[in-house]
């Protein structure tokens, strides 16, 4: 018999339990399993019932103002969400599951996936129970706390704003700004700003206690910004609106002091005193609370004594485009490939204000064709306020502003700057000649007219009606222009009545039957060659015929414009002018300026009401005939800065060009109202007429001293004793060789006041220009072709008296320095400055020039522009490394 194995396994009651006990627990989940999931689909219906209850409770309260469900109502109904999901999923299973038992339901075909079924629908069924349990709520919604700030709608994508919207918020968190002004034209985009740093407060936490907006408005009522501050604090109930102001701004105040609070106030058009409103003004004192307002006036911002201010710009080109397509849309844009070019052209009429591009493009949202999008430049171009929504919509926005001007007078002299072309730079004082020519201004002086008129341009400035130019000039966004024709053409045409061709490439005059009741003509800027029609124009005032190629007027052009105020024929070709302009009775203002005019003729003695004459750079002027200008006895200006610059050698004996200048003083000398004068002089005999007069010392303006070739010297101190003077130009002196003052006696009586650009040009053997020292307000110095020049100012001069230097502060104003050919020049200065409005410096061909007088100061958070060759700039000597790395971002090659 073979062996047999025996194994004997020892196994002790409880451990046989415990295994008993686990198999039949899970044999459980399967033989329970069709049950569960029929009690879990009963149990799931009755907890649906029972949150479709409690959403109805929810959606009843939250009916009721500042009602807002409870947090762990929002949880329950949540979790129940969740636990649907679940179930319903696990019922679709056990259905399957189900169909797999057997033996009556105590086994399973697939024993372990009927366990692990079985076991989770036990546990949803567990999670169902407790649902219900929980969700017997007595009270589903309280009263919501209010938030700090009310969410303001904007459009979901907002360009172009986002730097700025960041500097502003970086402000409000300083504690020592307390009033933020946010100023701009309308349209620009301010509301949209305003908006977002009131939806900011919903999104960063900070610790204000109320974030309150108001719309102020051109009708500033102060009970109605107290109502709604007073409704923003829970004072609006019982009869608080029925109380007197006063006693409304006590009642804020005593809430305000107590609480850190940001007031917004859009569209402000003139100063609110917070005081009266109740509101505390911000301060460190007052939990450092802060105001922000918009306006569309930078006035307004001093008004409101604010600390910041911020100008809302127009968008960039980039940001404009951007915005621009957005609004057409891509399908537009791609229907044609010659679209995208066409927009681009369209986008750039806008001039980057935002209402006009998003107004614009709306518009354009539907055109899909290259002749649609053509015409559309065409109308923008000419008669825009017949564009979609510009007449109706843009521009009667930005007429707010017009209307809100301070007087007919200042809306008449805006209105008059849309007699100029596009994006065109307008000196700041012709613009103010034509003013005072079209009689808007009308004091007791040409120098007061003058104040005042520059009075007026800072009112359009800060008005954003205008824009600054730079180098003396504004400008008229395109968009603002196209508003003030829009008023001029349409709304007050029988007023006005505007006739603009500006600019827009007319090789011909238009037709001149239309100009019959017009009042105002601007042709400038075009390549008119002729005008050999004969208009009618009894009512007309002013005419621009300038910048055209203008070689022929008909002699009895102006027989029938008898009311003729102002013309401007500045840079035409014209060699003569017709003797028609005899007829022009009621002419104040003519501007021959850079024209080619050779002769000025007898038949300008009839313009007996003549105020202003300009022949500034009139290069080919020959002939003045003696006695005309003297019988010009209401001539208050007269402008011949550069006249006769290229043909004073052929003057003859009859002109009062002929000599060195003296027979011009003799002229001026009789003009009883003679307020501004410009001269031309060449010789130290003709300076010394002028400045023997003391009419003439008080006087003259601008100063050109050319071809002195009858002296190496010039006392320039005795210039000092033309107080008016703010222009000098010393040109093609080519024996001049020192400009004398006296440094050791009481120099504070030669300071040069009123001088502010400074000229010297091929003046060989020029030394120096030390006496610009002691010129305070000088903003602008160009120094060309001086060979012979090795300083500026020279050190030397003040040997003898070292207090003089230690009591100067030269240069303080000077915005621009331009140096070109001194290839002798080794200094500007002998030491550091600070310059602190300097903006531009050129140095070419100025080989010899090492040093700049400028220290680490001179830069810092600066945006100077120093132009050279790099060759010159590298071998540049500075005070230390840290100058030289602080002006390596201003340098601009001229390679």
């Amino acid at each position: 018999m073979g062996n047999i194995l025996q194994i004997s396994i020892s196994c002790d009651g409880a451990i046989f339990n415990r295994c008993l006990d686990c198999f039949l627990g899970k044999a459980a989940y399967i033989r329970n399993l069709q049950e569960n999931v029929i009690a879990l689909e009963t149990e799931l219906v009755k907890l649906i019932e029972a949150k479709n209850d409690v959403m109805a409770r929810v959606v009843n309260a939250e009916r009721q103002p500042m009602m807002t469900r409870l947090n762990k109502v929002q949880g329950w109904l949540s979790r129940v969400d969740a636990v649907k999901a679940e179930a319903d999923e696990l019922i679709r299973h056990g259905s399957q599951e189900i169909e797999k038992l057997c033996l009556g339901g105590y086994c399973s075909k697939n024993c372990h996936s009927s366990y692990k079924l079985g076991k989770q629908v036990a546990k949803k069924l567990r999670d169902v129970g407790t649902l219900m349990a929980e969700g017997a709520f007595e009270v589903v919604a309280e009263r919501a706390p209010e938030s700090v700030a009310d969410e303001r709608p904007i459009e979901p994508t907002v360009v172009g704003l986002q730097s700025q919207l960041e500097q502003v918020w970086r402000c409000l968190e300083e504690k020592s700004v307390g009033i933020v002004g946010l100023y701009g034209m309308g349209g620009v985009g301010k509301t949209t700003l305003l908006t977002q740093i009131n939806n900011k407060f919903l999104e960063s936490p900070t610790n204000f206690n109320y974030v309150i907006w108001v719309v102020v408005s051109k009708d500033l009522r102060l009970e109605n910004l107290q109502e709604t501050i007073g409704e923003k604090i829970g004072l609006l109930n019982g009869g608080w609106k029925n109380r007197r102001i006063e006693q409304k701004a006590l009642d804020i105040f005593r809430i305000l002091k107590e609480k850190k609070f940001v007031l917004l106030l859009d569209d402000l058009w003139q100063r609110v005193d917070l005081t009266k409103v109740g509101v505390p003004l911000p301060g460190p004192q007052n939990n450092a609370s802060k105001v922000v307002f918009t306006t569309r006036s930078e006035e307004v911002c001093g008004l409101m004594e604010a600390h910041k201010k911020f100008k809302v710009a127009c968008l960039s080109d980039i940001d404009a485009w951007e915005l621009f397509r957005q609004k057409v849309g891509e399908e537009a844009l791609h229907s044609h490939p010659d679209i995208v070019e066409l927009a681009h052209t369209v986008a750039k009429e806008c001039g980057g204000l935002p209402l006009a591009l998003i107004t614009t493009g709306r518009a354009m949202a539907c055109k899909k064709t290259p002749e649609e999008w053509t015409y559309a430049i065409e109308v923008l171009r000419t008669s825009s306020s017949q564009f979609p929504g510009l007449g109706n919509e843009v521009y009667p926005l930005l007429k707010f502003s017009y209307d809100s001007l301070p007087s007919d007078t200042i809306r008449s002299c805006l209105l008059y700057c849309s007699l100029y072309p596009e994006d065109y730079c307008i000196s700041k004082e012709k613009l103010i000649d034509c003013w005072i020519g079209e009689g808007f201004l009308t004091e007791r002086d040409r120098f007061v007219e003058q104040n005042q008129g520059y009075h007026i341009l800072g009112i359009l400035l800060h008005a954003c009606l205008l824009e600054e130019g730079g180098d003396g000039k504004v400008k008229m966004h395109d968009v603002i222009r196209d508003m003030a024709l829009w008023i001029v053409c349409d709304i007050e045409k029988e007023k006005e009545n505007f006739l603009v061709y500006a600019g827009v490439g007319l090789t011909e005059a238009p037709e001149v039957k239309g100009w019959e009741n017009v009042r105002r003509i601007s042709l400038m800027d075009n390549q008119i060659t002729n005008l050999s029609e004969v208009a009618t124009c009894r009512h007309l005032l002013t005419l621009f015929l300038n910048q055209n190629k203008l070689q022929m007027i008909h002699n009895d052009f102006f027989r029938f414009m008898p009311s003729l105020k102002v013309l401007n024929l500045s840079h035409a070709e014209l060699t003569e002018l017709p003797v028609g302009i005899s007829d022009l009775v009621s002419l104040q203002h003519l501007d021959l300026s850079e024209s080619d005019i050779s002769e000025l003729p007898g038949e300008l003695k009839a313009l007996v009401n003549l105020k202003c004459l300009n022949l500034e750079w009139t290069r080919n002027l020959i002939t003045i005939p003696r006695q005309l200008i003297s019988n010009l006895s209401r001539l208050h200006v007269l402008r011949m800065f550069g006249a006769s610059h290229n043909a004073f050698d052929g003057a003859s004996e009859d002109s009062i060009l002929f000599g060195g200048g003296a027979l011009i003083v003799e002229e001026l000398l009789g003009l009883k109202y003679l307020e501004v004068i410009s001269f031309t002089l060449r010789s130290s005999h003709g300076l010394q007429s002028v400045l023997s007069s003391h009419k003439l010392r008080c006087c003259t303006r601008a100063l050109l001293l050319q071809c002195f070739n009858d002296s190496t010297s010039l006392e320039v101190s005795a210039l000092a004793d033309l107080k008016q003077l703010n222009r000098l130009r010393i040109a093609e002196c080519k024996k001049l060789e020192e400009l004398k003052m006296d440094y050791t006696g009481e120099v504070q009586q030669f300071v040069f006041h009123s001088l502010k650009k400074v000229e010297i040009v091929n003046s060989y053997k020029l030394k120096d220009l030390t006496f610009l020292v002691f010129a305070p307000n000088l903003e602008s110095i160009e120094v060309l072709g001086c060979v012979a020049m090795e300083e500026m100012v020279s050190v030397g001069k003040f040997a003898a008296v070292p207090e003089v230097t230690a009591n100067l502060n030269p240069f303080a104003k000077l915005q621009y320095l331009d140096l070109v050919g001194a290839i002798n020049l080794k200094s500007i200065y002998w030491m550091p400055l600070s310059f602190p409005l300097l903006k531009y410096l050129r140095a070419m061909n100025c080989h010899k020039l090492k040093k700049l007088p400028f220290d680490s100061n001179s830069a810092r958070e600066r945006n100077i522009v120093i132009s050279g060759y790099t060759k010159w700039w590298d071998q540049l000597e500075w005070v230390d490394e840290a100058t030289r790395n602080a002006f390596l971002p201003c340098f601009k090659t001229l390679d």
